[in-house]
């Protein structure tokens, strides 16, 4: 469960009778919009339905009988959820704006380079500074995944800025390879791998390209500094020195 501060309130007024159910904001959107694969216990801050939730006052059981064939919490959350008005007070959508937006600037960070610096990643103030001076705002009631587009289109006319990924070769010398190719297989698609009769190891991950300075932090700090690194453009010409 969520705790009350994470929760929003969804209504649903029927028969003469309001049903008000304590749930996440981003699982209520996509309950409503049928998007939702988790565990309903994971996202509501209450087994419960509520007359009114701010009270706890409960309706009768026999209105619940009326409207939903049933008295089971966990069958009816979702359809007040689905039916009814997902309520927000100014400062859960101010609170909510400012989470997407973090987000977002995240999301666009890890996945952003500049084409015009050899495809360098962008940094999270860079992102940042350039969205305030475009006219997009986030919508706190919108899926971050469904704004980036939007976002790119905005940046566009301010800073050159691409999505792209970007493949690299890491050999690890055999004291290190253990611990850090385990690490360095976790940044995203490894494409191959080959280990070395010295028990060195090699490995070609494939992983957005806004995240190489992370990437090259982390091999670095699980190899003190003494891995080799090669951006591959062409897999058949790997020839890590």
């Amino acid at each position: 469960m969520i705790s009350l501060d994470e929760a929003v309130t969804a209504r649903l007024e029927s028969h003469g009778q309001r049903f008000e159910v304590l749930v996440d904001p981003d699982a209520a959107l996509a309950i409503k919009r049928d998007e939702f694969d988790g565990e309903l216990e994971d996202v509501i801050a209450a087994e419960d339905v509520f007359e009114d939730a701010s009270r706890g006052d409960r309706p009768p059981e026999n209105s619940l009988t009326e409207v939903f064939d049933t008295t089971e919490p966990l069958e009816i959350i979702p359809e007040v959820i689905k039916q009814g008005e997902i309520q927000i007070t100014a400062d859960q959508r101010r609170e909510m704006q400012e989470q997407k937006h973090r987000q977002l600037i995240q999301q666009i960070t890890r996945n952003a380079v500049n084409p015009q610096m050899d495809d360098a990643p962008h940094p999270p103030d860079r992102i940042e500074s350039a969205l305030e001076e475009t006219d997009f705002r986030v919508d706190p009631m919108e899926p971050v995944d469904n704004q980036v587009d939007d976002a790119l289109d905005a940046l566009r006319p301010v800073i050159p800025i691409r999505f792209d990924e970007v493949t690299v070769a890491v050999q690890v010398p055999a004291d290190y390879a253990g611990a850090a190719q385990s690490r360095i297989r976790q940044f995203g698609d490894l494409e191959r791998e080959e280990w070395q009769a010295d028990g060195s190891w090699i490995g070609v991950i494939t992983f957005p390209a806004g995240m190489q300075n992370e990437f090259y932090d982390v091999v670095n700090e699980h190899t003190s500094g003494e891995a080799e690194t090669q951006i591959v453009k062409d897999e058949d010409e790997i020839s890590i020195r």
